[in-house]
């Protein structure tokens, strides 16, 4: 029931995120859906192994560097799911990164654990 609901939460971060931010677009309530579900096994799987290789960056920048991280993951995940797209290259990752964080933690008490 928690995975579903953080499934959930995060389709609907990624739909403000379409309303919010210039540049992130979905084509339809399915696309957000299949790139909820996909960001959340790409945020499980791929962004731990990219957080142990860019350590060393992220610590000279205080940790900012986990922003484009992120914004790498969306962007990955963009490429992947059809009618889900983010334009601008890096930079409306990176605001629909950021967004997804604050969303993300502003949502954290729905779902413990």
């Amino acid at each position: 029931m928690k995975l579903l609901l953080r499934w959930l939460l995060n389709a609907i971060g990624l739909w403000v995120a379409t309303v919010i931010i210039p540049g992130v677009a979905a084509s339809g309530w399915q696309a957000l859906v299949v790139a909820a579900l996909l960001l959340g096994l790409v945020n499980a799987l791929v962004r731990p192994v990219l957080v142990l290789l860019t350590l060393p960056i992220t610590l000279v920048t205080l940790g900012l560097f986990l922003v484009v991280i992120n914004a790498c993951m969306l962007l990955l995940v963009a490429w992947l799911v059809p009618g889900f797209a983010i334009d601008g290259l890096l930079w409306a990752g990176v605001l629909a990164a950021l967004w997804m964080s604050l969303f993300g933690l502003s949502t954290q008490w729905a779902v413990k654990g």
